[in-house]
């Protein structure tokens, strides 16, 4: 199916396309990797009238590290990500951005996008969740940085205006004995995951965790954050028991919905099951040990 008629107009900088938002009207969208937006309009499921390109803005698509943080421009692709070494110290991020979709979809989808697009399915809302993450917006009023936790307000959904843009998402280094790790499950690499966890901890010694964030993806209107799974292992030994106890505080904390990918009770056991496999990757990165982890697939 094809898309409905739209104009086409090429943006060289955040201050000109919030102009041309501004003109163009409601019905203006602005492209950036494009990976959700152009399936939808194909689908004839979104129709906008304008498109604002924001791909040829110099300066969005850079990686940096600096004074305890990692700035990411709004354009830095998910395989940027996955490549970068700066990101690589964050083990998490790593986790989200190399598992995404497929290469493709990967080579051209964008972290501003995809925060952007609050979809409840996607990878990066639930990872950015559990770190200290901002994400700093360009508008006709100027700039203004919003924390993540107040930037998604709902499914497809942020505090963004019409003519507002991402330009930059911030994401505080943890501190030192730190870990995490993000695991999704999907059938296949080409679709959404039927649930997924992130979780970020930091040890005190070998056992005791010092402080957690539990985050849920694919199972509610957005990312959920399960406070009273944290508040089942914060402070305390790291073991089977307390690892179990979160995970089942993470099952009472989901609010799936049955479809094609499993039922409600079928997601809340995947991911209880996913977060104690990322407790126990997480703790194992926070003492030291390189693991692997990441989205997984039926069948492996």
């Amino acid at each position: 199916m094809y898309a409905y008629p739209f104009s086409y107009h090429r943006a060289k900088s955040l201050a000109e396309a919030s102009k041309l938002l501004q003109e163009l009207g409601e019905e203006s969208r602005v492209l950036a990797g494009g990976q959700s937006l152009i399936p939808l309009m194909k689908m004839r499921m979104a129709r906008p009238t304008a498109l604002v390109d924001i791909n040829f803005v110099e300066g969005l698509s850079g990686i940096q590290g600096h004074n305890g943080e990692l700035r990411f421009g709004a354009l830095a692709r998910h395989t940027d990500i996955e490549m970068s070494e700066a990101v690589a110290a964050i083990p998490i991020l790593h986790d989200c951005a190399a598992g995404i979709a497929d290469v493709q979809v990967r080579n051209q989808g964008t972290i501003g996008g995809s925060l952007a697009e609050a979809d409840p399915s996607g990878d990066w809302g639930a990872t950015l969740l559990t770190l200290e993450t901002s994400v700093t917006c360009a508008g006709p009023q100027g700039e203004r940085t919003i924390k993540l936790e107040d930037f998604i307000k709902d499914a497809f959904t942020t505090v963004l205006g019409h003519e507002e843009l991402v330009r930059e998402v911030v994401v505080k280094k943890p501190p030192r004995n730190s870990g995490g790790a993000y695991l999704a499950f999907k059938r296949s690499a080409s679709v959404y995951a039927t649930a997924s966890a992130a979780v970020q901890l930091t040890v005190d010694g070998k056992d005791i965790c010092k402080d957690i964030r539990v985050v849920l993806g694919c199972v509610g209107l957005m990312a959920i954050r399960a406070k009273r799974a944290e508040d089942e292992l914060r402070g305390k030994k790291i073991d089977g028991k307390s690892i179990q106890r979160v995970a089942e505080a993470a099952r009472e904390a989901a609010e799936p919905q049955s479809d094609m990918r499993g039922s409600a009770d079928y997601k809340r056991t995947l991911v209880g099951a996913l977060v104690k496999r990322a407790i126990g990757i997480a703790a194992r990165r926070a003492r030291g040990e390189r693991v692997e982890a990441g989205h997984e697939y039926v069948g492996r």
